[in-house]
């Protein structure tokens, strides 16, 4: 890959295809904003999934002193997989269905503004957890989300960001059965009957569900959520209380902080990164304390 102060890694089918539409706007700010600051930039596409992972990893080897995820959480995720262990910063435009990382660390979503922040931003060492040997930037976890995750990915025509997610929310309700997990959190176990049990470096996830409200990217912790088992009308009754954060009053959310969270499930359920659904439980989590830097807005 040949050199450049900074790669952007294009994800074209993120946001229902929104990056690839928003490709040659990108482009011309690039140049009108790396002209100022004297710069050098290429773009450089995904074709199939992980391979973002790749392409980072060879611009931070090539010497970028900026590999940039252009897309959604899931892309963001598999970039800093890439930079992690390397002296490149992760720099972020969201064109994605959800975008919660860049909500959370106050990245713009007008494209002229992230674009903007490249190169007037400060960076910003931040934490990542793990799971499974892969590391998340965002969340993380298993049942129910997992599986709403995994529906949204295979597609909702018409519908993007939250209205996506609540859709695909519904239709996994339907079916989906709590399941007894066996959580441990920095050697603290329990064995409950849940819908899901969420892991949080950032605070929102599925296009701003505040699953983990106290949750911040540099305090070297994961926040952990862990949704009881409950009737479904009364699960429908108090989600809407997710989007501003007061949920966690609620008896059936059961809120932790740990570095090192180990879950067991019977039956196995499937496991959720970054927006992408990676194998099944059991599965650890952990916390790496500012483990990469970020482009973050200066003020």
């Amino acid at each position: 890959m040949t050199s450049a102060d900074i790669v952007v890694v294009l994800n074209p089918k993120a946001g229902r295809y929104r990056a690839n539409r928003h490709h040659d706007t990108l482009q011309n700010l690039l140049e009108q904003v790396s002209r100022r600051a004297g710069l050098s930039w290429r773009v450089v596409h995904t074709t199939r999934p992980g391979q973002a992972t790749e392409l980072a990893r060879q611009a931070a080897e090539a010497g970028a002193s900026i590999v940039v995820a252009a897309g959604g959480d899931g892309t963001c995720g598999e970039v800093a997989n890439g930079i992690v262990g390397t002296s490149a910063r992760l720099g972020v435009l969201p064109l994605g269905t959800g975008n919660d990382f860049a909500r959370c660390a106050g990245i713009s979503e007008n494209l002229q503004i992230a674009v903007e922040t490249l190169f007037t931003g400060k960076a910003r060492r931040i934490d990542l957890g793990s799971a499974g040997g892969r590391y998340f930037i965002n969340i993380a976890g298993c049942g129910m989300d997992a599986a709403v995750a995994k529906r949204v990915n295979q597609g909702f025509r018409f519908l993007q960001g939250t209205a996506a997610y609540v859709a695909a929310l519904f239709q996994t309700l339907a079916t989906f059965k709590p399941v007894r997990m066996c959580i441990n959190t920095d050697g603290q176990e329990q064995r409950i009957d849940a819908f899901l049990c969420t892991v949080a470096n950032t605070q929102s996830y599925g296009g701003g569900m505040r699953i983990a409200p106290f949750a911040q990217i540099d305090d070297g912790l994961l926040d952990v959520c862990i949704v009881k088992a409950v009737s479904k009308l009364e699960f429908v009754r108090v989600f809407p209380r997710v989007y501003s954060g007061t949920h966690i009053t609620h008896p059936c959310f059961l809120m932790h902080t740990a570095r090192k969270i180990y879950v067991e499930s019977d039956p196995p359920v499937p496991i959720l990164v970054d927006g992408d659904v990676v194998g099944t439980t059991p599965v650890e989590f952990s916390i790496h304390p500012h483990a990469i830097e970020v482009i973050l807005p200066a003020k």
